[in-house]
């Protein structure tokens, strides 16, 4: 049975004010680490027992634990709870970023991929972000062995589009 507590985040029509994850390995745990760094409330959930493919979540990042300590559950409760998802990958979606997709996509979400192997265009995830009223942003994407660099690809492109777009948290 589903937790019925929400994230610490709740969604918002003042802008870009939270970002959620799963606490997972690589992109999930650059995007929380670039919230701390800017100042930005996070929060999302996570297995429990905070699992996570290198261990125990760091209790630095504030996340619910799932009654489940499937990966899954997680990962739908984060779309659940969020204005919109914004999915980083490189080449093609698989696995659980896969899984993101589709649920985003069966519980009719905002959702945006942006593939971080090419060239960003970041103004068009500005645009999304307002367009959809984006207070509560999921970010996912691959875990950290998939890429020993992905980590650093996600959080540069996180910083880059929260540092230069104050737009987005008016």
């Amino acid at each position: 049975m589903a937790s019925k507590k929400k994230t610490n985040c709740q969604p918002s029509c003042l802008g870009l004010r939270c970002i959620v994850s799963g606490g997972q390995t690589g992109v999930d745990q650059a995007a929380l680490d670039v919230a701390i760094e800017l100042g930005i409330s996070h929060g999302g959930w996570c297995p429990k027992g905070r699992i996570s493919e290198a261990g125990r979540i760091d209790s630095k990042y504030r996340l619910s634990e799932m009654p489940t300590p499937d990966y899954a559950a997680r990962t739908q409760r984060n779309v659940l709870d969020s204005d919109g998802t914004l999915i980083l990958y490189q080449h093609r979606l698989q696995g659980g970023t896969a899984l993101t997709w589709r649920y985003a996509q069966l519980l009719d979400k905002p959702r945006l991929r942006v593939r971080i192997d090419q060239t960003i265009a970041y103004s068009e995830i500005v645009e999304w972000i307002l367009k959809h009223k984006i207070g509560v942003l999921n970010v996912a994407g691959p875990r950290a062995s998939s890429d020993p660099q992905l980590y650093q690809r996600a959080r540069s492109t996180l910083l880059k589009l929260l540092r230069t777009s104050p737009g987005l948290f008016s």
